[in-house]
């Protein structure tokens, strides 16, 4: 396997690792583990933790992102709000730890930002500002729309991620507001 391979492998199995066990809850140790390989090699790919955790989050939103981009190619408001919605709700049923990586990437940001370190979450803000900005590009540059479409979208994350089942009524005032309007 290339280096480049065995890189991609990393990331990979970081998203796992952090999706699971958050930042500060990884070790380097388990993701070495994961890959099979060790960590003085996972540090030749990687200068330390925080750069892996900072790549797993960047692919984290760079898939969301291309997601949306994919859906909503050629539509247009209230299609693409429907499409992406849809997009969404497939990728983070087919990859749950995609979801689950980027809720950890909220806790990561807030707890660094809470003990004085704002440059950690620049990198992350950033991918997170490119998944808005094509949400409201395909949204027709709405800023409300696209506000509106991203609280949904969290409201799912913090469902799914509770463990809500499909059919409990907590998604009852959910599934009544995304109805496409007659």
């Amino acid at each position: 396997m290339s280096a480049e391979e065995r890189r991609e492998s990393v990331i990979r199995a970081a998203m796992t690792e952090f999706a699971r066990g958050g930042y500060k809850g990884t070790s380097t140790e388990a993701i070495a583990k994961r890959v099979g390989v060790s960590q003085p090699y996972l540090f030749r790919l990687f200068p330390g933790k925080e750069a892996i955790f900072l790549e797993a989050a960047r692919r984290c939103c760079e898939r969301t992102t291309q997601v949306f981009k994919e859906a909503s190619e050629g539509l247009e408001g209230e299609a693409a709000h429907h499409a992406m919605g849809a997009a969404y709700q497939a990728l983070i049923a087919d990859d749950p730890d995609l979801l689950l990586m980027q809720m950890q990437m909220y806790v990561a940001v807030a707890s660094a930002e809470a003990s004085g370190d704002r440059e950690f979450g620049e990198s992350v803000r950033a991918g997170w500002m490119e998944m808005y900005d094509t949400a409201r590009l395909a949204l027709g540059a709405d800023v409300g729309d696209a506000t509106h479409f991203l609280a949904y979208g969290m409201l799912i994350n913090v469902l799914v991620s509770m463990g809500f089942q499909p059919d409990h009524r907590v998604w009852t005032g959910f599934y009544e507001s995304v109805q496409p309007r007659q």
